[in-house]
C-alpha cells in the first residue's frame, strides 16, 4: 500500500473497524481495549502512518514548515536542559529557523509519539535527548529511514550511529574525582543514575579511572544509584553511618550534591573539613548553598549552538545526510567551598 496515501480509512478497512476507533487507538484511548489499541498503533507505525496532531497549530502559527526545527527535551524544569535549549534558539534564529519543542518527561512511550508528531507534521529534523528508560529505538530508527535529520545531545542513542553532541562527561569525572583525590579524600563515593543512559558510563568509568590513576582500589559498595535530590536526602544519613564511611562524594548532577550537602550538614558533619562534595552541572543553585558547591561545568549553551548547527547544515545540504557528525564540549571544574584546599605544593 502505498505510504504517501495511506490513510486512517485505509487502517479502518485492516482491522475491520471504524474511522473513529482508529482515531481513538492513535490517541490512546482508553475505550478501546488495549490489545486492539497496540495492534492499530503499531500497524500504523510500520506503515509510517503518523496521526495530524499538530497540523493546525503549524498552520494556524505562519512558520514555513521546512523551517522548524523539532526539539524533544527530557525535562524542562532542569538546568541543564533549559540552557541547552537557549543554545539551540539562538542558533536557529540567528540562521531564520523557529524551533518546535515537546518534553518526553523521561517516558518511552511520549517520546516515540512526539517523534510520530514532528514527522507528521515535517520538522526539517529532530534535535533529541533521549528518555531515561528508553531501551528501544525503533522509533529513531524509522526517522533516520525517512530522511529526517537526527541530532542527539546530552543522552545519545547508543544503539545507532547518529549525529550527536555531548560534554566530556568522562574527563569532566576523572578531573573531578582526581581533585578530591589529590586534596586528602581516599574514600571517594559516587552516586550515579541508570547505567543505560551513556553519560553514566562514561561519568562512572572517569570516576573509576581517577581511583586506579591515583594508587587506589575501587569499593564497589560506594558506587550507588540516585540521581536527585530527595533520594540522596534519604540514603547519605545511612551512607555516613557506615564504620568505613566515605570522606568525598561524586554525584552526577548538582542536585543530588546538593542533596548530599543538605544530609551531611544535618547529620553534624563539617564540610569540606570532614566531608569533600562534587556535584556536576553548575547549576544556578550552585552558588545558593552553603558552602558553594564545587562542580563540573558542562556549558549547556555551547552545547545547544552545537546540535543547532549541525542539524541546520543537514538541512540545508552543506552536511551530506549519510555522514555521522560527532561534537565534544569541554567541561571545566569550578572549584567552590565543598571542596578541601589543595595541599600546599611548596
Amino acid at each position: 500500500m502505498d505510504k504517501v496515501s495511506f490513510t486512517m480509512k485505509d487502517i479502518a478497512r485492516e482491522f475491520g473497524v471504524s474511522v473513529a476507533t482508529v482515531s481513538r487507538a492513535l490517541a490512546g484511548s482508553p475505550h478501546i481495549s488495549k490489545e486492539r489499541r497496540e495492534q492499530i498503533q503499531q500497524f500504523a507505525r510500520e506503515h509510517n502512518f503518523y496521526p495530524n496532531a499538530i497540523a493546525a497549530q503549524l498552520r494556524q502559527s505562519h512558520i514555513i514548515p521546512s523551517k522548524v526545527i523539532g526539539v524533544i527535551v527530557p525535562q524542562f524544569a532542569h538546568y541543564y536542559f533549559a540552557s541547552i535549549l537557549n543554545g539551540i534558539e539562538q542558533e536557529s534564529s540567528a540562521r531564520g529557523y523557529r524551533i518546535l519543542v515537546a518534553q518526553s518527561d523521561e517516558r518511552y512511550q511520549t517520546e516515540v509519539q512526539i517523534c510520530e508528531s514532528f514527522y507528521q507534521n515535517k520538522v526539517c529534523g529532530i534535535i533529541v535527548s533521549q528518555a531515561k528508560d528508553t531501551t528501544q529505538y525503533d522509533h529513531f530508527q524509522r526517522l533516520i529511514d525517512a530522511g529526517v535529520p537526527l541530532v542527539f545531545y546530552d543522552r545519545i542513542c547508543a544503539g545507532i550511529n547518529t549525529s550527536r553532541v555531548v560534554v566530556d562527561d568522562y574527563m569532566g569525572a576523572f578531573n573531578a574525582v582526581s581533585h578530591l583525590i589529590k586534596s586528602g579524600c581516599k574514600r571517594v563515593a559516587f552516586y550515579g543514575t541508570t547505567m543505560n543512559i551513556e553519560i553514566s558510563k562514561n561519568r562512572l568509568n572517569g570516576y573509576k579511572d581517577a581511583i586506579y590513576q591515583n594508587g587506589l582500589s575501587v569499593d564497589d559498595s560506594l558506587i550507588i544509584q540516585c540521581d536527585n535530590r530527595d533520594d540522596a536526602e534519604a540514603i547519605t544519613p545511612e551512607v555516613l553511618r557506615r564504620h568505613d564511611k566515605p570522606n568525598a562524594f561524586f554525584a552526577v548532577n548538582d542536585e543530588t550534591a546538593i542533596g548530599i550537602l543538605n544530609a551531611t550538614k544535618k547529620a553534624g558533619f563539617r564540610v569540606p573539613e570532614d566531608i569533600s562534595i562534587c556535584g556536576f552541572t553548575n547549576i544556578l543553585a550552585a552558588t545558593a548553598c552553603e558552602p558553594m558547591l564545587t562542580t563540573v561545568e558542562q556549558r549547556g549553551v555551547e552545547v545547544g549552538k552545537e546540535a543547532a548547527d549541525i542539524l541546520i547544515n543537514f538541512a540545508e545540504g552543506k552536511t551530506p545526510s549519510s555522514q555521522v557528525v560527532k561534537r565534544i564540549v569541554k567541561t571545566r571544574l569550578v572549584v567552590r567551598g565543598t571542596t578541601r584546599p589543595m595541599p600546599d605544593s611548596n
